[in-house]
C-alpha cells in the first residue's frame, strides 16, 4: 500500500521543512498551500495522511475535514494550529480529525503520530476491503441461474432490498432462502450492521426464546449473569428467521410484539428492551393453511408476509443445473488443488433429470462428492449415488457393491477418518454409515 502523506498550509517554510522531516521517514509527500489546492489534489492522488493547518487562506481547517473525508473517506487529518483552542481541538475530533496538536508540539509529536495515522488509514482501507469483498459475495449478481423463475425472485428480491419491510421468503428446503437473506441484508443501507442467522427448528421452545430475547442472571439455573439476545446482537441489522414454522405459538406472540413495537422482553427480566432490527424470515410450509389450522398464528402471518418471495425448486428451473453443477464443480476443484475436471454426457444427462428433493444443497453435496472420488479428469456416472441410474436394478449386485466399498473408502480417506463429515458427503445416516464399514470390512 502506498504511504503518501498530503501537507497543507500556507506558511511555505513550515510547509517544506514538515515535507523533509516526513520525507526523511520514507513516505511520500505532498504539498499544497490553500484548502482547494488540497482537496484538488486528494482527487488525484491516493493520500492516507493528511496534515492541514487550521488557519488557511480559504479555508477554516477545522471545516476542512469534512471535505477531505467526502474525497478520501479512509485518509486520516491531523490538524495543526499556532493557537490550539479546547473548543476547536473538540470540533475538529467531532469531524473526524485523527488528532489537533499545537505547532511548537509537532517537533516530537508529529513523527510518531504520522506513523499511528499511516497505521490507522491502512487498517480503513482493509476494513473497506473486506466490506467490499463480503459485498460482492452475496451480491445477487452472485446467484446462479438463467431461468425466468429465479430471475423473477431476484428481481422481486433486489426491489425490496432498500426497504426495511419485512420479507417472507417460501420454498422448499435447500432451495437457497439464505443466501436471498444475506443479499438483500447486503444490498440494503444495514449493510454494514449484523446479519445473524437462526435456525428456529434447531432449538427447544424454551431455549430458542433465551437464544432470541437473551436473559438476565438468575433467570433460571446456570444463568449467572446478563446474557445478550440474538435480536440484540443484531440492532440495526437483520436478523434471518429461517424455519420460522417450527417456532411455537407463546414464542409467536413475543416475536409479533417486536414486529409491531420494537420491544421485547429478556427472559427473567420486567423492564422491556427497545430494538432497531429487520426480521426475514423463511419457512418450507403453507403457513396460511398451518394459521388456519391452528399451529401458527395468523396475525403473525400477515406481518410477516407483507413481501413474500416465492423461490423455485430445481425441478421448475433445470435448465439452471447444469450451470450451478459447475460452478460447484470449479469451487471444489481448486479446493482440493486438482487440476480442471469436466463431466462426460451421462453424467451431466442424470443430473438434469434427477428429481433433486434437496434442491441445490443436494447439488452441491453430489458436486463435492464426485470430485473427491474421481480418479480422473473427467466425472462420469459412476461416480453418482445408485438412485440416479435407471438401471439400477439390473447392476451386478456384486459391482455395485464393490464399487460403493471403494467409495466409501475414497470419502473416509479425504475426511481423514471423520465418520461424521464423510457420512454427509456420501448422504446416507451415520448409523447406516457404520453398518457399511463393518459389513464392507472397512
Amino acid at each position: 500500500m502506498q504511504n503518501t502523506v498530503l501537507i497543507i498550509d500556507d506558511e511555505r517554510k513550515l510547509c517544506n521543512l514538515l515535507a523533509r522531516i516526513i520525507g526523511l521517514e520514507g513516505f511520500t509527500v505532498l504539498q499544497a498551500y490553500t484548502g482547494k489546492e488540497g482537496l484538488k489534489i486528494l482527487k488525484s492522488d491516493n493520500v492516507q495522511v493528511v496534515i492541514s493547518d487550521v488557519k488557511l487562506p480559504d479555508f477554516n481547517g477545522v471545516d476542512l475535514i469534512k471535505e477531505i473525508k467526502k474525497i478520501r473517506p479512509g485518509a486520516e487529518v491531523i490538524n495543526l494550529t499556532a493557537f490550539g483552542t479546547i473548543a476547536d481541538g473538540v470540533m475538529a475530533m467531532r469531524n473526524g480529525a485523527f488528532d489537533y496538536i499545537t505547532k511548537g508540539d509537532d517537533n516530537d509529536k508529529i513523527i510518531p503520530l504520522v506513523y499511528k495515522a499511516m497505521e490507522k488509514a491502512r487498517l480503513n482501507a482493509r476494513v473497506v476491503e473486506l466490506e467490499n469483498k463480503i459485498a460482492r459475495r452475496y451480491s445477487f449478481d452472485f446467484i446462479l441461474g438463467k431461468s425466468r423463475a429465479i430471475r423473477e425472485a431476484v428481481a422481486l428480491a433486489q426491489r425490496v432490498a432498500g426497504t426495511s419491510t419485512t420479507v417472507l421468503l417460501l420454498g422448499e428446503t435447500g432451495t437457497g432462502k439464505e443466501v436471498f437473506a444475506q443479499s438483500i441484508h447486503y444490498e440494503s443501507a444495514r449493510r454494514s450492521k449484523p446479519f445473524v442467522a437462526v435456525n428456529c427448528s434447531g432449538f427447544n421452545p424454551e431455549l430458542l426464546e433465551s437464544e432470541l430475547f437473551g436473559y438476565k442472571a438468575g433467570a433460571f439455573t446456570g444463568a449467572l449473569k446478563d446474557k445478550k439476545g440474538l435480536l440484540e446482537e443484531a440492532h440495526e441489522g437483520t436478523i434471518f428467521l429461517d424455519e420460522i414454522g417450527e417456532m411455537n405459538l407463546d414464542l409467536q406472540a413475543k416475536l409479533l410484539r417486536v414486529l409491531e413495537s420494537h420491544t421485547y422482553i429478556k427472559v427473567g427480566d420486567t423492564q422491556t428492551s427497545k430494538v432497531d432490527v429487520r426480521i426475514i424470515a423463511a419457512t418450507n410450509r403453507d403457513l396460511k393453511k398451518e394459521a388456519d389450522e391452528g399451529r401458527f398464528r395468523l396475525d403473525l402471518f400477515y406481518r410477516l408476509s407483507v413481501f413474500s418471495i416465492e423461490l423455485p425448486s430445481l425441478a421448475h428451473r433445470r435448465e439452471d443445473i447444469l450451470l450451478i453443477a459447475k460452478h460447484y464443480l470449479a469451487e471444489f476443484t481448486s479446493k482440493v488443488n486438482r487440476s480442471a475436471l469436466k463431466m462426460d454426457e451421462d453424467f451431466e444427462r442424470l443430473l438434469v433429470s434427477h428429481n433433486w428433493k434437496g434442491n441445490i444443497r443436494e447439488l452441491k453435496n453430489i458436486m463435492e462428492r464426485a470430485v473427491i472420488l474421481t480418479d480422473s479428469d473427467t466425472i462420469t456416472s459412476t461416480l453418482l449415488p445408485a438412485e440416479f441410474h435407471d438401471e439400477t436394478r439390473n447392476a451386478d449386485p456384486l459391482n455395485m457393491q464393490d464399487m460403493e466399498r471403494q467409495h466409501i473408502i475414497k470419502v473416509l480417506r479425504y475426511t481423514k477418518g471423520n465418520k461424521t463429515e464423510a457420512a454427509r458427503l456420501l448422504g446416507i445416516g451415520l448409523t447406516t454409515l457404520y453398518r457399511k464399514i463393518d459389513e464392507y470390512r472397512i
